[in-house]
């Protein structure tokens, strides 16, 4: 049995999802932030804004009381002015570090708690945000990498070297 507390794990989670989205949108540059495959698809730089943006926001959901802030159209709005890759990756690195930040500061009995009632996630313990931000960075990593290869790049294997 390991002697590790629980949320180091957690936080462990979040690294590894962490380096795998990075090293699937490496060949991605900044000459690439305003590709779309087409209007009305997030552009490259967007799509990892959002990535960022969405782990502040189940951050910020599972330490309030209200819990999750449903203005969609509002979030969708504050990624707007995002037009560069390199500006929407620090995005991406500070979200990560306030996710592990929050994970790593918690107890394993805080990390237990109930998130907020409410359609996302009501009722789940707190600790559930972690494969739900795993996820939803799967999602956008493969996106992107559709999004390389309409491009011309052949992103890596995320899992490994």
């Amino acid at each position: 049995m390991s002697t590790k507390p629980q949320h180091y794990d957690f936080a462990k989670q979040l690294l590894a999802s962490k380096e795998f989205f990075e090293r699937s949108t490496r060949v991605l540059d900044e000459a690439d932030s305003g590709f779309r495959p087409q209007e009305g698809m997030m552009t490259v730089a967007r799509h990892v804004a959002h990535t960022a943006q969405t782990l502040d926001w189940f951050i910020e959901g599972a330490s309030r009381r209200e819990g999750f802030d449903l203005d969609f159209e509002k979030h969708a709005k504050a990624l707007e002015g995002v037009t560069s890759l390199a500006a929407a990756r620090q995005m991406l690195e500070t979200a990560y570090a306030n996710a592990i930040h929050f994970l790593r500061s918690r107890s394993p009995e805080d990390l237990a708690l109930p998130l907020s009632p409410g359609p996302v996630m009501g009722g789940q313990p707190i600790s559930d945000i972690v494969w739900a931000m795993v996820e939803h960075a799967a999602h956008h990593r493969g996106a992107l990498t559709v999004y390389s290869r309409q491009l011309g790049k052949v992103p890596p294997m995320p899992y490994g070297g």
